[in-house]
């Protein structure tokens, strides 16, 4: 196997990052053609996460991924917390009817209302915005917040919020929520590994589960979660190169079935990528391509 290390900067801070960095890992496939994985965990993992990880990376690097059953995923468009006039303009990037607003951060409540109603304004009466608030909420912020962001989408000309993500830190303070909002509510952070999903399907506290193939150890590793819940599942990017994002569009190509816009479009807000030509949103879709690895 060959070992790459790369470091992409970002266009605009996304969570407190800058720039994306880690190891490229081109093995062979069971073809013999090259396949790749990518190893880029976040630096406050702990070993046993982290190794979830290479794991996911060697999954990929040894083209083990199982066969898709569908051509193409939609994806969402990724709205960080700007002024709501770029808001507007990066809801619409890669054709996408569906946006993911940043919420809950630096800013204020207000600022955050505005920024939804301009997506949901932007994407016009058949879009769909849905929020992630990163569990920065407490249980009562939550609920709150979510009342006026749901208007908010509503005043834009929306059908109001499709779900929230990640609205308070813990599994509980999640079911606290679901059971004071009529807001779906979709379980990201507290889905980190395999045996998360357990936990939070137990006490009741998601509507959707939010699955990343890096964080849970790959892609077959995810679909044994699928497969454990009925319940629908998001695919979503852990802020990965190309590469990286290759695994969860493998991911969302495979799930027998994908009843929501998947969260695959961060490569848009790389300000370089790790390929030659980046897995991006076309038509608000996204389809696996070779990739041409740059570094």
């Amino acid at each position: 196997m060959e070992f790459r290390p790369f470091s992409v900067p970002l266009h605009t801070r996304f969570r407190g990052v800058t720039e994306r960095s880690g190891v490229l890992i081109r093995g062979t496939g069971p073809d013999g053609a090259d396949a790749w994985g990518e190893f880029s965990p976040f630096p406050d993992y702990t070993p046993e996460r982290a190794n979830r990880w290479w794991e996911a990376a060697m999954e990929a690097a040894r083209g083990l991924w199982p066969d898709p059953v569908r051509d193409s995923v939609p994806v969402n468009s990724i709205v960080p917390e700007v002024p709501s006039g770029r808001a507007a303009q990066l809801a619409l990037a890669g054709g996408c009817t569906t946006a993911k607003v940043k919420v809950a951060g630096a800013g204020t409540l207000k600022e955050d209302v505005r920024r939804v109603e301009a997506v949901a304004r932007a994407l016009g009466p058949d879009g769909r915005v849905r929020i992630d608030a990163n569990g920065a909420w407490d249980v009562e912020t939550a609920v709150k917040a979510l009342k006026e962001l749901d208007a908010a989408a509503r005043a834009g000309g929306g059908a109001g919020l499709e779900y929230v993500e990640q609205p308070c830190r813990t599994a509980a303070e999640l079911a606290a929520v679901r059971k004071q909002t009529d807001v779906l509510v979709a379980a990201d952070e507290s889905v980190r590994i395999p045996g998360d999903a357990d936990e939070v399907m137990r006490i009741g506290a998601a509507d959707i589960l939010v699955l990343k193939a890096a964080p849970m150890g790959g892609v077959r590793a995810c679909l044994d979660v699928a497969d454990r819940y009925d319940v629908p599942i998001v695919v979503s990017s852990a802020m990965e190169s190309s590469v990286g994002l290759a695994a969860g569009l493998a991911l969302a190509l495979a799930l027998p079935e994908l009843r929501y816009a998947c969260g695959l479009g961060t490569s848009a807000l790389l300000a370089r990528d790790t390929v030659a030509v980046p897995l991006v949103a076309e038509e608000g879709a996204m389809t696996m391509r070779p990739l041409e690895v740059v570094v």
